[in-house]
């Protein structure tokens, strides 16, 4: 849909951004906290320098929804503490605006968590949709639709969204919709985030 772009983007505007898909890779690497856990629970799905294989474990979870919420029980967790301790030192910096970029942000319950002050999603048509995806390392057709299955349709995301960037155009245009956006929530006081949210027992 063009969310690291739109990421980019807010980085190149002075805001704070925690990637989540940046946190997972470092969580599945060869020294990382997930690593252990996921080869205890699903065998043999590392690489040769010792990192969670991708590939591997797509090829086990996207057909089994037992083993798919097993892994997200163990990144899940991992990925909040890690979005806490970058909100806390977004705080200590006392920056105005700090981002969450969060893949799965309606299928893992945040949004109904509202532990965000507002939502931005990143949209395009599905032709560039799918004519960006098909350019992915080891993507097929049949792949696609195993994900697009698991996931609420961006029609519905765009629904319940404060924010809607269209990225199906060209990258200037793109550019301008993300910077009224940072402008808008940059003149808002924030009231979602709290020290205590991300600790254990805490929703």
């Amino acid at each position: 849909m063009g969310k690291t772009w739109a990421s980019k983007c807010m980085r190149l505007m002075g805001v704070a951004v925690h990637d989540a898909d940046t946190c997972v890779h470092r969580l599945m690497a060869a020294s990382g906290l997930a690593t252990p856990t996921i080869v205890e629970v699903f065998g043999d799905v590392l690489d040769q320098s010792g990192s969670v294989d991708r590939q591997k474990l797509a090829r086990v979870v996207l057909s089994d929804d037992a083993a798919l919420m097993a892994l997200e029980a163990i990144l899940h967790p991992l990925v909040r503490q890690a979005q806490r301790r970058f909100l806390q030192n977004c705080q200590r910096r006392q920056a105005g605006l700090a981002v969450l970029d969060i893949p799965l942000l309606y299928e893992t319950g945040d949004l109904k968590n509202r532990r965000l002050d507002a939502v931005m999603v990143v949209s395009a048509p599905r032709f560039v949709q799918y004519r960006r995806v098909m350019r992915r390392p080891a993507m097929s057709a049949a792949r696609l639709r195993a994900i697009e299955q698991r996931q609420i349709a961006d029609v519905d995301k765009r629904k319940s969204a404060d924010f809607i960037v269209h990225t199906g155009s060209t990258r200037g245009q793109s550019f301008r919709q993300i910077g009224s956006v940072v402008r808008i929530c940059r003149a808002c006081d924030g009231r979602a985030w709290t020290p205590h949210w991300g600790l254990s027992g805490q929703t």
